[in-house]
């Protein structure tokens, strides 16, 4: 069974699942901000940080199946006063044992049903070019914008261009 449900605390346990999430994420190859391999302390310290920012301008929710975290993902909304519309979708991470249940897709619609009640009517992200992630977010109708050459370093040490999608979401 599939939940989905914000976070705006997190129990030691589900702290102790996010970071392993992160770092099955990060070791399987998605560029999220870290390399692999990614020390447990790294990525424990990444989920302080986001706990400790947790509020107007960052909000998280999971996804389990049969009550354990295989999902997450981050909402930024802008609070600049000419920005009040938009969000930015960061880190979408489902664990290696959990993909192909729809698990993105899901954490998806929860995050534009969120923005969308909040007013927002614009959504954006950025994700590695050519990785399976794009396939993902033209699966959910975001729209391809462009493409940013040599955005981030990959595993393979080289640098790689990052591709930029937007939605549009009606009030």
């Amino acid at each position: 069974m599939i939940s989905i449900r914000r976070l705006e605390q997190a129990t030691p346990e589900e702290r102790l699942a996010l970071a392993e999430l992160l770092i099955d994420s990060v070791d399987g190859g998605a560029s999220v901000g870290f390399l692999p391999p990614l020390p447990l302390g790294v990525a424990e310290e990444y989920w302080r940080g986001v706990f400790a920012a947790l509020g107007p301008g960052l909000m998280l929710w999971v996804a389990e199946v049969d009550g354990r975290i295989d999902g997450t993902v981050q909402l930024v909304p802008s609070l600049r006063p000419n920005g009040l519309h938009r969000a930015e979708v960061q880190k979408l991470l489902v664990h290696s044992r959990a993909r192909g249940q729809g698990l993105a897709s899901r954490l998806l619609q929860e995050v534009e049903q969120f923005a969308r009640g909040a007013g927002r009517t614009l959504l954006v992200l950025d994700t590695l070019a050519g990785s399976k992630a794009e396939a993902v977010y033209r699966h959910c109708q975001w729209q391809r914008a462009g493409e940013i050459p040599d955005w981030a370093r990959h595993t393979d040490g080289e640098l790689h261009p990052t591709v930029l999608f937007f939605k549009r979401l009606t009030p």
